[in-house]
């Protein structure tokens, strides 16, 4: 089976940090999201990539060659961005002609399921999960039998909440690659872009049959707050649930789930839990909990929670030698 990945978005929402790289490559639990992804779909069987690449393009083809470079990857550069269906539509004659179904996974999603039970699956399988804002994403309807009778992308009035989660088993490439060719030549457009759902629908307009599966843990990594939590999320898998002496660091406190990288020089401070640092950090006379810290950084003083922090940043934060008597009640914050 092929896997076939858009990789091309801005990610606008994780600014500042996209600034310089792409989101799929933003770390999580010590890992980019896009490492997360293929390592995933690796242990599920799949050898053959196709990666939709855009803006900073470059690097995502230098990580993949040099992280994992036994794959057969291709990649395919979407310019114009304009939505997941356009950028598919250019890939569409690498998967068109392929004999055997294809797995399309967006490249900002990390999805908690087992993929090789989704590999090994018959027919065409859309991956969902219940939602309680549908009218924010691309969402299918179903019968009675549980089958998909409708793909809708952010409807103004849903009426299912079963939200597509970003992973696609396609029965059928050629079917799709000429759905994709149909959205873009009758210009059918949502909100100015081309969607995946959209190719779905004329799909299903012309008989195609579809199921769901439904899944429990869905990051869509777009935003600060989903990355903290599938941080945490990944942390606490049992790879990462190491004892607290695991780590020998002078004057420091570690509470797992921690995943710190090779060659930090940590003292005097409280890490954890759920914080994830990168390689050859500095982290002095700090407190750190559910956070996401980058290579190469340096913090100093520093009491932060629910942060990220990106590579090669610099952070000293306030020290005070204090002597406080009774009933006396000091409020940092007051000014702000």
């Amino acid at each position: 089976m092929k896997a076939v990945i858009p990789v091309a978005g801005i990610g606008s929402r994780l600014r500042p940090h996209t600034h310089t790289q792409p989101k799929s490559l933003v770390p999580v639990a010590g890992t980019p999201i896009l490492g997360h992804i293929i390592d995933r779909l690796i242990a599920a069987g799949i050898r053959d990539f196709v990666f939709i690449v855009g803006y900073l393009g470059e690097k995502i083809e230098r990580y993949v060659r040099l992280r994992y470079p036994d794959l057969q990857a291709q990649f395919v550069v979407q310019e114009p961005r304009e939505g997941i269906g356009h950028a598919l539509w250019l890939a569409r004659e690498l998967f068109r002609h392929e004999q055997e179904p294809v797995l399309i996974q967006l490249g900002d999603t990390i999805v908690d399921m087992d993929l090789r039970q989704l590999v090994e699956a018959t027919g065409t399988v859309l991956a969902v999960k219940e939602v309680k804002t549908p009218s924010a994403f691309g969402v299918v309807e179903l019968d009675g039998k549980g089958r998909v009778v409708k793909a809708v992308e952010k409807p103004r009035i849903p009426k299912s909440n079963f939200a597509l989660v970003g992973i696609y088993r396609i029965d059928n490439p050629a079917w799709l690659a000429s759905a994709l060719e149909r959205i873009i030549e009758d210009d059918r457009r949502t909100q100015h872009e081309f969607y995946l759902t959209d190719a779905l629908m004329v799909m299903l307009e012309q008989g195609a049959e579809m199921n769901v599966w439904q899944v429990e843990g869905w990051f869509d990594c777009g935003r600060k707050d989903t990355l903290l939590e599938a941080n945490a999320r990944l942390l606490n898998r049992p790879e990462f649930l190491q004892p607290a002496d695991a780590y020998d660091f002078p004057n420091t406190v570690i509470i797992p789930p921690v995943s710190i990288a090779r060659d930090c020089a940590i003292s005097n401070s409280i890490i954890g839990p759920n914080v994830a640092i990168g390689e050859r950090t500095i982290v002095q006379d700090s407190i750190l909990r559910n956070s996401i810290i980058g290579s190469y950084s340096e913090l100093r003083s520093a009491v932060m929670h629910d942060c990220i922090v990106g590579s090669d940043a610099s952070f000293r934060g306030l020290n005070h030698s204090l002597n406080i008597g009774d009933n006396t009640e000091i409020d940092y914050t007051a000014a702000q």
